[in-house]
C-alpha cells in the first residue's frame, strides 16, 4: 500500500476571485507555524472553507509532502472517516489492517498539511481521528474547519467574522464604500452576472444597507449579488426581511447545504441539542447584544431550566450561532441577523413568538424601572451605559408593545420614566415620537397619561416646540389627577420650563412650587432640574444672589446624591449666572468642569449647553475668534441631537452670539465659526478645554502654555495664596479636583511646592 510523495492532492481551485481576509490568513498562518492543529470556526456561510482553501495553498509549500484536502460535509458516518480520508492520501491496498492504522502508518513519516473542512456534524469522529495522528505522526499539520470546536488538547481556534461592512454612520460615497471587503465581494459577485454594475451615487446607500442588513456574510451576500440580475440594490433592501426566502439561488454545483441561506442555517440547527434549539428560537427576541442574565430572564422555562441556560449558551457560542462581544466586564452575545430571523421562524412554527416577545418586554420593563430608581445616585453611570448596551433591545420592546393590540400602555411607562436617559444621549426626539404614539393608542382617561403627557411636553420643549408642548400640557389640564401631589408638582414643573423659554413672567414661582412640593416628598431627584429653572429665571430678573442661592442648593444636593447628570447642569447655570455678573473665571471653570462631566459620561444634549457657555465667557473675555469657533462647534452639536440653542438660556445665547459676530468681521466670524463646526469630537473638547497646548517652538523653560486653560487659573490662585479649598469654592469645583489640578501643575512643571508655582508664575507674568 503506498502513494507517492511531494503532491499536492484536491485543494478546491476557486473560480471565483477571493476578496479580503489578509488579517485572517495571517492570523491563521502564524497558527499553523505555532501549532499542529488549527481549527476555523464560524457560523455558516462566513467564508471558512475558502480561507482554509486559501491558507493552504501557501502553506502547503513549506510541508515536504504538500496538502491534502479532504471534504467532510457529505459523510454522514463518522466511523468512514478514516476511509474517506485514505482515498484523499491516494490509498489503495487497505486490506489485512484497520483502514485508521494504515492511514497512519502512511503518514508516519510524512511532513504534510491536512485539511479536514465541515467536521461540524462529525466533531468526536474528526476529534478521534486528530489526536491519533498528532499522536502517531509527529510531521503532520492539520488545519480544520467547523462551525463548532474540535475540543482537542492543544487546538488553536479562530474564529471567523464577517467581512467588513459599513456600518448606520458611515460614509456611503463610492469611494468610501471602496475600503469594505463585504462591499467589494458584492460589486465583484454583482458584476459577474450584470456585466455593467457599479457603485454609483445613485445606488452606494443602497449598497451599503445592504451589506449591513447582510451582516457581511459571503455566502449571502454572493445570494444577493446573484439576485441583482432581477432586482436593483434599493428593491432587494426592501425585500430582505424575508432574507432567508430570498436568498436562494445559489450556482447548482454548491453542496446542498449552501445552495440556499436557509439550507445552510437548517444544518446549523440540526447540529444543536433539544435546549440549545429552544434557547436559539427564544434568544431571537433579542436586538443588538444580551447578556447571561437577560438570556435567563427570557429564556427560561420547561425545557431550557434556568440552571442549564449557561451551558446551552456555551453551547451556541461553540457552534457559531452566538457571537461574543466583550463589553467592559461583562460578556455579551449576538446573532447574525439571518439566523435571528431563522430562530423567529422556529418562534412562529411553535405558536410562541408572541409570548416569547412579551417576556422580553417585561424584562426591559424591569429593568427601566431599575435604571428609574437609582437614577439620581452613585450608579447614575452604571446604569447609563447599561441602558446604552440595552438600547437597541429598548427599541424593540417598545416598538411590540406599540404594534401588539392592548400593550401601548406598557410603553407609555417605560418610555416616559427613562427622560434624563433619553435627553442625555440625544434622542429625546425618539423619545418624543415613541410617547407620541403611546398616547395615541392609549384610552383618554388612563391614569398614567398625566406623567406621560407632561414628560412629551418636557421632550418638545427640548426642540423648541413650545406650542406642541403647551398643547399637551393643555390635555392634561382635562384629566384629574386627584391627590397625587408628585404629578402636579411635575407637570408644574414643565410648565414652567415652558414659561422660561417663552421669557414670560411666572416661570420662578412656578419652578420653586414645583420643587417645594418634590421636597417635601423626599423626591431629591424630581427636585433638581425645577432649581436650576428657578436659579435662571430669577437671574433674568435680575436676582443674582437668588440665583446662585437655587443653583448652589442643587449642586450641593447632586453632589451628594453622587449623580452627575443635574451636577453638571448646575455647573452650567453657575456659569451663566458668573458671566453675567463679571466674574469671568468662575464662568470659565463652571462651565470647563459641567462639559469635562458630558464628555466623560457620554451626555451628548449637555455637551452642546457647555460649548455655548464657553462661547459666551470667551466673548465676554475679548476673545472673539475662539467664541466664534466654540459656537460654530456648538451648533454641530446641536444639530446632531436634533435641538437648536434657542432653549432653557437663550438670552445669553443671543447676547453673546451677536457681540461676537459685531466684534469680528463677518468674513473673520463665519470663518471661525465654520472651523468650529469642521472640529471632530474631540478636537472640539481639547479646543474647549485647553487639553492641547501648542508645544513652545524650542525647547526651554516651561511657559503658561504648557498648563490647561484651567490648569492656569489655579496657578494664578496659588500665586494669590489660596488653599486648595479656596480654590475650590472661586472656581466652583470639588476640592478633590482642586487637589488634582494642583498636582497636575507640580508635576508638569517639574516643581515641588506651591511657592515654586507662585514664583514661576510671576516671572512668567513679567
Amino acid at each position: 500500500m503506498g502513494a507517492a510523495r511531494g503532491t499536492t492532492t484536491g485543494l478546491p481551485r476557486p473560480k471565483t476571485s477571493y476578496v479580503g481576509r489578509r488579517r485572517e490568513a495571517a492570523a491563521a498562518r502564524t497558527a499553523l507555524a505555532a501549532g499542529r492543529l488549527v481549527t476555523l470556526t464560524g457560523p455558516g456561510g462566513v467564508g471558512k472553507t475558502r480561507l482554509a482553501t486559501a491558507v493552504a495553498d501557501e502553506a502547503a509549500r513549506g510541508f515536504d509532502d504538500g496538502a491534502v484536502f479532504v471534504e467532510l460535509g457529505e459523510l454522514r458516518d463518522g466511523t468512514l472517516l478514516p476511509n474517506l480520508a485514505a482515498d484523499r492520501l491516494g490509498l489503495q491496498d487497505r486490506t489485512g489492517q484497520p483502514v485508521v492504522q494504515a492511514v497512519l502508518d502512511h503518514l508516519r513519516d510524512r511532513a504534510l498539511l491536512i485539511v479536514l473542512d465541515n467536521c461540524e456534524h462529525l466533531v468526536e469522529a474528526c476529534a478521534r481521528f486528530v489526536v491519533a495522528v498528532l499522536d502517531a505522526c509527529p510531521d503532520v499539520t492539520l488545519l480544520a474547519t467547523s462551525r463548532q470546536s474540535l475540543g482537542v488538547e492543544g487546538e488553536r481556534i479562530l474564529r471567523v467574522p464577517p467581512l467588513p461592512v459599513p456600518g448606520p454612520d458611515a460614509g456611503s460615497s463610492p469611494d468610501e464604500l471602496a475600503q469594505y471587503d463585504g462591499v467589494r465581494l458584492l460589486v465583484e459577485r454583482a458584476a459577474a452576472v450584470v456585466p455593467s454594475f457599479e457603485v454609483t451615487a445613485a445606488n452606494s446607500a443602497a449598497i451599503a444597507t445592504l451589506c449591513r442588513q447582510l451582516d457581511g456574510v459571503p455566502l449571502a451576500i454572493e445570494l444577493a449579488a446573484a439576485r441583482l440580475r432581477s432586482l436593483s440594490p434599493q428593491q432587494i433592501t426592501r425585500r430582505l426581511s424575508g432574507a432567508l426566502a430570498l436568498l436562494t439561488n445559489a450556482p447548482r454545483t454548491a453542496p446542498q447545504r449552501q445552495r440556499s441561506l436557509r439550507a445552510t442555517i437548517d444544518w446549523s440547527y440540526e447540529l444543536c441539542s433539544p435546549i440549545e434549539q429552544a434557547l436559539w428560537a427564544r434568544a431571537s427576541v433579542f436586538a443588538g447584544s444580551f447578556d447571561l442574565d437577560a438570556a435567563t430572564q427570557v429564556c427560561e422555562g420547561p425545557d431550557v431550566p434556568a440552571d442549564e441556560v449557561l451551558d446551552a449558551v456555551d453551547g451556541l457560542l461553540d457552534k457559531s450561532v452566538l457571537i461574543r462581544e466583550d463589553r467592559g466586564d461583562v460578556v455579551r452575545y449576538r446573532m447574525l441577523e439571518t439566523i435571528r430571523e431563522y430562530g423567529q421562524e422556529r418562534l412562529d412554527v411553535a405558536g410562541t413568538r408572541t409570548a416569547a416577545a412579551r417576556r422580553h418586554r417585561d424584562w426591559i420593563d424591569r429593568l427601566t424601572r431599575e435604571a428609574d430608581a437609582a437614577w439620581a445616585g452613585p450608579r447614575q453611570l452604571e446604569w447609563t451605559v447599561r441602558l446604552r448596551l440595552e438600547h437597541a433591545n429598548l427599541r424593540a420592546a417598545l416598538n411590540w408593545s406599540l404594534t401588539e393590540p392592548g400593550e401601548a400602555v406598557a410603553a407609555l411607562r417605560i418610555a416616559a420614566r427613562l427622560d434624563e436617559y433619553w435627553t442625555m444621549i440625544g434622542h429625546s426626539l425618539e423619545a418624543r415620537q415613541r410617547l407620541d404614539l403611546a398616547l395615541d393608542a392609549t384610552p383618554k382617561d388612563h391614569p398614567d397619561r398625566l406623567f406621560a403627557l407632561a414628560t412629551c411636553a418636557l421632550h418638545a420643549i427640548w426642540h423648541a416646540d413650545i406650542d406642541i408642548a403647551l398643547a399637551r400640557l393643555a390635555e392634561g389640564d382635562e384629566l384629574d389627577p386627584g391627590d397625587d401631589e408628585l404629578i402636579t408638582a411635575h407637570r408644574t414643573y414643565v410648565r414652567s420650563l415652558a414659561v422660561m423659554i417663552q421669557v414670560k413672567p411666572g416661570s420662578a414661582k412656578l419652578s420653586m412650587t414645583a420643587a417645594e412640593a418634590f421636597r417635601a416628598h423626599g423626591q431629591i431627584r424630581r427636585e433638581l432640574h425645577p432649581l436650576f429653572i428657578h436659579g435662571v429665571a430669577v437671574t433674568y430678573l435680575g436676582d443674582i444672589e437668588a440665583g446662585r442661592r437655587s443653583l448652589r442648593r442643587m449642586l450641593t444636593l447632586s453632589e451628594e446624591c453622587g449623580e452627575f447628570w443635574y451636577r453638571s447642569m448646575a455647573l452650567f447655570g453657575i456659569s451663566m449666572i458668573e458671566v453675567g455678573a463679571g466674574e469671568l473665571d468662575a464662568a470659565e471653570s463652571a462651565a470647563a468642569e459641567a462639559l469635562a462631566i458630558c464628555r466623560d459620561t457620554g451626555n451628548r444634549f449637555g455637551e452642546a449647553y457647555r460649548l455655548d457657555a464657553l462661547a459666551w465667557v470667551a466673548d465676554a473675555r475679548g476673545e472673539h475668534e475662539r467664541a466664534a469657533t466654540l459656537f460654530g462647534a456648538a451648533s454641530r452639536k446641536w444639530d446632531e441631537i436634533g435641538s437648536t440653542p434657542e432653549v432653557a438660556v437663550s438670552l445669553p445665547h443671543m447676547i453673546h452670539k451677536r457681540s461676537t459676530r459685531e466684534a469680528l468681521a463677518p468674513d473673520r466670524f463665519d470663518e471661525a465659526y465654520a472651523a468650529g463646526r469642521a472640529l471632530t469630537d474631540r478636537q472640539t473638547i481639547e479646543y474647549a478645554l485647553g487639553e492641547a497646548p501648542e508645544a513652545p517652538e524650542a525647547p526651554g523653560p516651561p511657559t503658561v502654555a504648557d498648563l490647561t486653560r484651567r490648569e492656569g487659573q489655579v496657578a494664578a490662585l496659588v500665586t494669590e495664596g489660596l488653599s486648595n479649598g479656596d480654590i475650590a469654592a472661586r472656581l466652583v469645583i470639588s476640592r478633590r479636583t482642586a487637589d488634582t489640578h494642583v498636582q497636575n501643575i507640580l508635576s508638569k512643571l517639574g516643581f515641588r511646592n506651591r511657592a515654586q508655582i507662585a514664583a514661576w508664575y510671576t516671572s512668567r507674568r513679567r
